[in-house]
Parts: structure tokens; C-alpha cells; sequence
């Protein structure tokens, strides 16, 4: 999968005038080793849902699995919203979730998964569980647009995202 494009983006109503733009790689080990995601999707009713949540960074794309709400929300309006915990350093991706359920992608998933959570996972159907049974479907993320800036509201970069092939 092709690198975002960074661009100045726009911001409080106006466009960046920073040239300082932050790298991709930036973005992508943040995205990597965060411990914990904020999803963001829209209930049936309209109002937001916003939830943490445990997933992985894998081929440019945020890959998670939910028994919550958020399962629901997604079969009507695949639109979300991922974030990291870091206000000061912000990381935003915005895009749409597609749910996955492929044996061979559910596999990837738990194998990135599983380690970095010490949390063995295994798929099961189309789904993925652990030990215990407890676990549900997966969904990946695939970015339009990523927002970052550094502390002090430094280096603000917009990264758009080539459309995924379907």
C-alpha cells in the first residue's frame, strides 16, 4: 500500500502556512506501537459513540475487533474516526471500516495482535476469540485522510490516503 501524501493542512479556518511538515514514519510508529485507540462511529439515531480500543497498525491500515456498539454502528455508517491518547502530539485518522472475514486476514490480525498485547487471540468462524471465548468480529480501517502535529501545535500535517482497490 502507497505512502500518504503530506500536505499543509487546514486548520481553525485557514490554511497552514507550515512548511515544516511532519514525515509519514511519524505517524506510522505512533500508530504502531500505541497501546490504546480511541474510535470514534456514529449510532443508528445519529448521535456519536466513541469508545477505546485495543487493534493493530498492519499494511497501512488500523485493524481492531469489537463485541461493543460499535459492531452495530459500523453495519449502518462504516464512516470513524481513530485517535491516539496524546493530545499534545495528536494523531487522527479518518476513514471507513470494512469488516474482515477472510481466515488467512483474521490470522494476520491475531498474529500481530496477540504479541503486542499478550493477549493470545485465534480466529474462530468469522471472527476472532481467546482463550476464554470472548472476542467478535474485526474490522479494518482503511485511512482517507491522517492529521498530526507535534507539541505546541508544531509541524501540523495533513496525510490524504490513496483510495483502497475493491
Amino acid at each position: 500500500m502507497a505512502e500518504p501524501r503530506a500536505s499543509a493542512p487546514i486548520l481553525f479556518g485557514a490554511r497552514s502556512d507550515n512548511t515544516d511538515l511532519l514525515p509519514w514514519s511519524w505517524a506510522r510508529n505512533r500508530l504502531r506501537t500505541a497501546p490504546t485507540y480511541w474510535l470514534a462511529s456514529t449510532k443508528p439515531d445519529g448521535r456519536p459513540h466513541c469508545r477505546p480500543v485495543w487493534g493493530v497498525w498492519l499494511d497501512e491500515q488500523f485493524w481492531f475487533s469489537t463485541g461493543s456498539l460499535a459492531r452495530h454502528n459500523l453495519a449502518g455508517n462504516d464512516a470513524v474516526t481513530v485517535h491516539l491518547d496524546d493530545g499534545d502530539a495528536a494523531l487522527i485518522v479518518e476513514g471507513r471500516a470494512h469488516r474482515v472475514r477472510d481466515r488467512g486476514e483474521l490470522q494476520q490480525m491475531c498474529d500481530a495482535y496477540s504479541p503486542k498485547y499478550d493477549w493470545p487471540m485465534a480466529p474462530e468462524g468469522d471472527e476472532v476469540r481467546d482463550r476464554d471465548g470472548t472476542g467478535g468480529p474485526v474490522f479494518v480501517v482503511h485511512g482517507e485522510v491522517a492529521f498530526g502535529w507535534r507539541t505546541g501545535f508544531t509541524q501540523q500535517t495533513r496525510w490524504t490516503f490513496e483510495s483502497p482497490a475493491r
